[in-house]
């Protein structure tokens, strides 16, 4: 029998098999932010995973980035993706929420409907442009620096939010660590220009990310938090001048509260050996991502170095991939022309 196919033990939760599908964006949320019909069904479509990650979900008004995305910070938000677990659910799956706060990358633009700031370490704006519906591209906005009051804000949203995601069903939440959001932008040494408690020197810097953890481990219980990492990933303007020291401090805190999982992508530096570096630091259960095909993923599991592989392209074009890897049936391409536009089409149509 196929290792890749069996089951596992992931913190409290129990995955029929070790085929993860990886939280991707989409967009093809409300334009308030509310989880749609339409999402519901993908999910569901895709819920023979052993686990679903379901897409970066912004925990406040503050968080909001892309046009179309997810949010959680009202029990009508919550209510509205009782729908897509319960589609997860149906079909034998895990379901765990992605949290996710864009700070910096942003535009009020985007905003028109759900309100709130735009928010980061530091009045450092990210350079380059974000789309939106209402005007077309537009520059990111200048973020306003985050007072004490805010980051105590920030830390009681998530938690929020978790226990939201918990009462609507969702078996755990997983914290998006990477990809220049707002844990990354605290410990970007470009994007932090801080010097209170949580500026400066690096263990300064991981405390809002540490303290992001501590409050997700008090509100729904360590064995149904993940952390999602990728060592050295300069996306959205992310400088990071010591990428395995940084990494191995966030992988130790989680260890040390005893999370389900850490979520590990391969570096984009090609000395950094990102599994290596999460395997010596994080005692839990690990989840690899990143090219894995079938087979491959097959040998990650099977020589031990994971305990299961996410796959997020395949799952897009292959919302039957569970199925496609047992029989072993030749895996189908995805339109990347609709990977981000509305409606079904290059969505839920495969």
């Amino acid at each position: 029998m196929s290792v890749l196919l069996s089951p596992v033990q992931v913190g409290a939760m129990t995955l029929p098999n070790r085929v993860v599908m990886a939280p991707m964006t989409r967009n093809r949320a409300e334009a308030n932010g509310h989880a749609s019909a339409l999402m519901a069904q993908y999910y569901e479509q895709r819920g023979r995973a052993g686990m679903v990650v379901v897409e970066g979900t912004t925990p406040s008004a503050d968080g909001y980035a892309y046009v179309r995305m997810p949010g959680l910070w009202s029990p009508a938000h919550a209510e509205a993706f009782r729908a897509v677990v319960q589609g997860v659910h149906r079909k034998g799956g895990v379901a765990v929420l992605q949290l996710m706060h864009g700070g910096r990358v942003a535009s009020s633009k985007n905003r028109d409907v759900v309100g709130g700031r735009t928010v980061a370490p530091s009045a450092v704006a990210l350079e380059g442009e974000i789309w939106t519906d209402a005007a077309g591209m537009q520059p990111h906005d200048v973020p306003e620096p985050m007072t004490i009051p805010d980051i105590e804000e920030s830390l009681e949203a998530y938690a929020k939010a978790a226990r939201w995601a918990r009462g609507v069903g969702f078996d755990g939440v997983e914290l998006h660590g990477t990809s220049g959001y707002l844990p990354s932008q605290f410990l970007s040494e470009n994007v932090n220009q801080r010097s209170d408690a949580y500026g400066g020197s690096l263990e300064n810097r991981a405390r809002y990310f540490v303290e992001l953890m501590q409050a997700l481990v008090e509100a729904v219980g360590a064995d149904r938090v993940g952390l999602r990492l990728c060592p050295g990933n300069p996306y959205n303007g992310i400088q990071d001048s010591d990428p395995v020291a940084s990494t191995r401090l966030l992988l130790q805190e989680a260890d040390r509260r005893g999370l389900a999982y850490a979520h590990i992508m391969r570096s984009p530096l090609p000395d950094l050996d990102a599994l290596a570096l999460a395997r010596d630091s994080f005692q839990g259960a690990l989840i690899v991502n990143d090219s894995y095909q079938p087979d491959t993923a097959e040998q990650a599991v099977a020589s031990g170095l994971a305990s299961a592989v996410s796959f997020g392209r395949h799952f897009i074009g292959n919302p039957d991939l569970v199925e496609r890897i047992r029989s072993g049936t030749p895996l189908a391409k995805f339109d990347r022309k609709t990977l981000y536009t509305a409606g079904p089409r290059g969505y839920t149509d495969y």
